[in-house]
């Protein structure tokens, strides 16, 4: 007989979980791994809320095992180490992002690119090697390899960083991969929300010249004021559009609600590229002759792998880049859900763990 989420391993631990697709929290007691060989033991003081959770809580994406616990922008205090870890001690500030195990041996993990490993175990609503479920950050501590663990830098806010270990990735990884980091290049940013607000703070430090492109045109003042963006395109004028055809370099996508790709397309120039990050819930379409026509590029990307997101950090942690957050906490995260639904935050919710009554 299969052991219930609160026995089936040695330590006891308490989060806030979903139970079905209402998406509705309420407290959950269930139990991590003792802490082996290569784990880090971490208290968790904070942790982001990804639209992801959003998704997965609700079943959007048709792939939750309930009961859930989400939360994979996690930032704590390590609180024991196994015999073989000598990258972390006791009382370092570390951080826990999308996964939390890989297989190491191929292609991908050879590379560095661990998101991209075809058995990659997520942080939350995925199978652990031993076969039991694996538990967020919305919870008062986990139990990670010491691998998958992020040394948090020193100057790095603990509240306002936990969102970078998701969005701040994200959007990092593309703009490396895709070679969208020349500085004076044009790049368009779609969606001003938890993604592409942190797109904008990381593209004008790489020295670009950044656009929010949005629907709201009462977001313009803090993207120029607040966030340092050049420009503002408000995507639902058609003579702004037009006058800002062909002017783009680059384009990364955030928005998460299904959208057209072809208004994106016609911003950019001969050998523009755009990526996409956002998750929508159904599929995109591609009109092919706007590639073809100009050369242009539509592309992917999923988070980045552990070095390139240590490499995000301490890129941040340089130019002192952390979200905008809102902290809420634990027993506010149904609001919070039903805020972020209605992109009511600016610009990401960051639940305060360490100061919450979790019972």
């Amino acid at each position: 007989m299969a052991k219930s989420p609160e026995t089936e391993h040695p330590q006891k631990a308490i989060g806030w979980a979903a139970r079905d697709n209402t998406g509705t929290f309420s407290p959950f007691h269930f139990s991590r791994r003792e802490t082996g060989a290569d784990d880090v033991t971490i208290k968790i003081l904070f942790c982001g809320i990804c639209h992801s959770d959003l998704h997965c809580a609700r079943n959007e994406w048709g792939v939750t095992n309930y009961p859930i616990v989400p939360g994979h922008e996690i930032v704590g205090t390590v609180t024991k180490v196994g015999n073989n870890v000598s990258k972390f001690k006791e009382g370092d500030k570390v951080g826990v992002g999308v996964l939390v195990a890989s297989c190491q041996k191929c292609e991908s993990c050879q590379q560095g690119l661990e998101n991209y490993c075809p058995n990659m175990i997520l942080t939350y609503n995925s199978i652990d090697r031993d076969g039991t479920k694996t538990y967020g950050g919305y919870s008062d501590l986990i139990v990670v390899d010491q691998h998958y663990v992020l040394r948090f830098p020193d100057n790095m806010p603990l509240d306002a960083g936990a969102p970078l270990l998701c969005a701040g990735i994200t959007v990092y990884s593309p703009m490396k991969y895709y070679g969208m980091t020349e500085p004076g290049k044009h790049l368009g940013v779609a969606g001003l929300g938890g993604l592409g607000h942190v797109a904008v703070k990381i593209g004008k430090a790489f020295g670009l010249k950044v656009t929010v492109i949005s629907t709201s045109p009462k977001k313009e003042s803090e993207a120029i004021s607040k966030l340092g963006a050049d420009a503002f395109l408000v995507s639902s004028d058609p003579a702004k559009v037009k006058a800002a055809m062909g002017t783009m370099d680059y384009i990364i996508d955030t928005v998460s609600a299904v959208h057209s790709l072809a208004p994106l397309l016609g911003l950019l120039k001969v050998n523009g590229k755009l990526v996409t990050v956002g998750l929508p819930e159904k599929p995109l379409e591609v009109p092919i002759f706007a590639l073809v026509g100009a050369r242009r590029l539509v592309g992917g990307s999923n988070v980045g792998g552990m070095k390139e997101t240590q490499e995000m950090l301490d890129f941040c942690a340089k130019h002192n880049i952390a979200a905008d957050i809102e902290l809420v906490r634990m027993d506010q995260i149904n609001t919070a859900m039903e805020r972020l639904a209605k992109s009511d935050v600016k610009y990401r919710f960051v639940i305060d763990v360490g100061n919450s009554k979790l019972q």
